[in-house]
């Protein structure tokens, strides 16, 4: 079995992730990406500029901020396979904070990454915030690390900033989604530790969670290939999909859009689909049609921009690319199914997102009328 079909298999089994007060100051807001991309602007060389992409790549053991010009003006990570404090392995998830930049380190697993030389595999079981000179200001879970107990992850694929300054991450291998504080107490927490199930307050695989304004939670519990909305009593209020699989496959990411509908990455049939309320699909786009894709290359994230185009971490295809109503593709980050390090290339990257726009996400500082 070739490399990308090794870490492809291992990926449809796992889908391979005291604050300081003044630095969460939010910034303006933000351009797109499509707006970068067009008009260049005059600071597209800094930091934290808002239309420039924050991409989680995951087998190059980094955080990157790039700009229109697929320039790196910012990295956490310095590729190494040992989680330390300037290291980061397996990254699947990140978030801006205002000047702090939230990391979710899952870990690779054995076979899977080739920049993993442990063969057990390469944990990392942390989720932490640093700041722009690469330094960490708070961190849940423990280096290399893997368990349940106290201030404890196992494969923790996701984590979303909260209004409340709480953390909400989805604990994979625990099949669980904890809220935890600064001070590492888990005040609420959706699945059981560590049993798999499809039935109440019951997960299996978790990969994403979004706090929603109504103050539900909504969950891509990949592996019973089914999105839900549970409130905090932990009743399923909304759900799409269902453990058969029949209408969706390895349930990677989902997203509520500010007019209801809900953006679903359906991971093993390569595509990404937004439903309505009542579950018509309105819109779908499948990565693996493109020129030059291969078959299955796992798309982990879509994300929607305030001008209606969807970000997309085609993961295998080792790009992320944007596009419009039209799927078109107008922007793309890395080189199709060309994975390094080098300038504009990426290797299964595994989550973007538009700095200053929080369009279906959970916005870190409050959500707005």
């Amino acid at each position: 079995m070739g490399k990308r079909s090794a870490r492809a298999a291992d990926a449809r089994r796992r889908l391979a992730a005291p604050v300081i007060a003044a630095a969460l100051a939010l910034g303006s807001a933000g351009l797109s990406a499509t707006a970068a991309a067009a008009a260049p602007r005059p600071h597209d060389s800094g930091f934290n500029q808002p239309g420039d992409i924050l991409i989680a790549d995951a087998f190059n053991n980094r955080v990157v901020e790039v700009n229109s010009h697929h320039q790196v003006v910012w990295q956490f990570g310095n590729g190494s396979d040992v989680p330390g404090p300037h290291s980061i392995v397996g990254t699947n998830d990140v978030q801006r904070v205002g000047s702090l930049t939230l990391i979710a380190g899952t870990g690779t697993p054995a076979g899977a990454d080739p920049s993993c030389t442990i063969t057990a595999g390469c944990p990392d079981n942390r989720v932490f915030l640093v700041n722009q000179a690469g330094h960490i200001v708070w961190q849940y879970g423990k280096a290399g690390v893997t368990g349940s107990g106290f201030n404890q992850l196992n494969t923790p694929v996701q984590n979303t900033y909260l209004p409340s300054g709480h953390i909400l991450i989805t604990d994979q291998g625990n099949e669980r989604v904890i809220e935890v504080t600064r001070d590492h107490e888990i005040v609420w927490q959706y699945g059981k530790t560590g049993v798999i199930g499809s039935g109440f307050n019951q997960l299996n695989n978790p990969n994403s969670a979004e706090l929603l304004a109504n103050g539900h939670i909504l969950i891509a519990d990949e592996n019973n290939n089914r999105v839900i909305e549970v409130n905090r009593d932990h009743q399923v209020v909304w759900r799409y999909g269902s453990p058969t699989g029949t209408q969706l496959s390895g349930a990677a990411f989902a997203s509520r859009l500010p007019n209801g509908d809900t953006l679903i990455t359906d991971s093993n049939n390569s595509r990404i689909l937004i439903v309505t309320e009542d579950k018509q699909v309105v819109f779908d786009y499948a990565t693996n049609t493109r020129p030059g894709s291969m078959a299955m290359p796992l798309p982990t994230r879509a994300v929607m921009t305030r001008t209606g185009n969807i970000l997309i971490s085609d993961q295998f295809n080792d790009q992320v690319i944007e596009i419009n109503q039209q799927k078109k593709i107008i922007f793309s980050q890395g080189k199709i199914q060309v994975d390094g390090n080098g300038f504009n290339q990426m290797n299964a990257p595994y989550d973007a997102k538009v700095i200053g726009d929080y369009t279906g996400l959970t916005p870190p500082f409050g959500f707005g009328g």
